[in-house]
């Protein structure tokens, strides 16, 4: 006769697989970080936490006004984050005036009034302009209605006849 002594169990707990650290690209940090800081200098804002609070919301609006071609366009030319905020925005149903975005802006920026946000979206608008070229920015204008060429920082032009 064979006699066994009970053991005590042992559990082992199954490891739970760990999620990957996302590795970013430092070209993709250095884009967005230029960026912001390029607006932190034009607009004036005291820290870059601002100015990205500010391009985030700016960039946001106009995601929803920019459709088409012109959109993905924006979108590929600047620092990818700064296309995610564009190309993550439903497309408006109807398009705004600039005074409508900009007042639509400053409803999104607590305290703000129209003023500051027309100071906040020609911060932004100015240097994006300047990011993504005269040709990209004369046709993301073609698809906006007249008035926006002041928040990018251009002369408005009215044809002859």
């Amino acid at each position: 006769m064979t006699v066994t002594t009970p053991q005590p169990r042992i559990t082992v707990p199954a490891q739970t697989p760990q999620p990957r650290p996302r590795i970013r690209d430092a070209a993709e940090d250095t884009g967005w970080l230029e960026l912001t800081e390029a607006v932190r200098e034009a607009g004036q804002y005291t820290t870059r936490a601002e100015a990205e609070r500010i391009t985030r919301i700016v960039l946001s609006a106009l995601g929803g006004h920019v459709t088409g071609d012109e959109r993905v366009a924006l979108a590929q030319a600047l620092p990818r984050e700064a296309g995610r905020v564009i190309a993550s925005q439903i497309p408006a149903t109807h398009p705004l005036t600039a005074r409508e975005f900009v007042d639509s802006v400053a409803t999104r920026i607590e305290g703000a009034t129209p003023a500051t946000a027309r100071w906040d979206v020609s911060s932004v608008l100015s240097v994006l302009a300047t990011r993504i070229g005269e040709p990209l920015t004369t046709r993301v204008l073609s698809e906006l209605p007249p008035g926006y060429a002041l928040l990018f920082g251009r002369a408005e032009l009215a044809a002859t006849a």
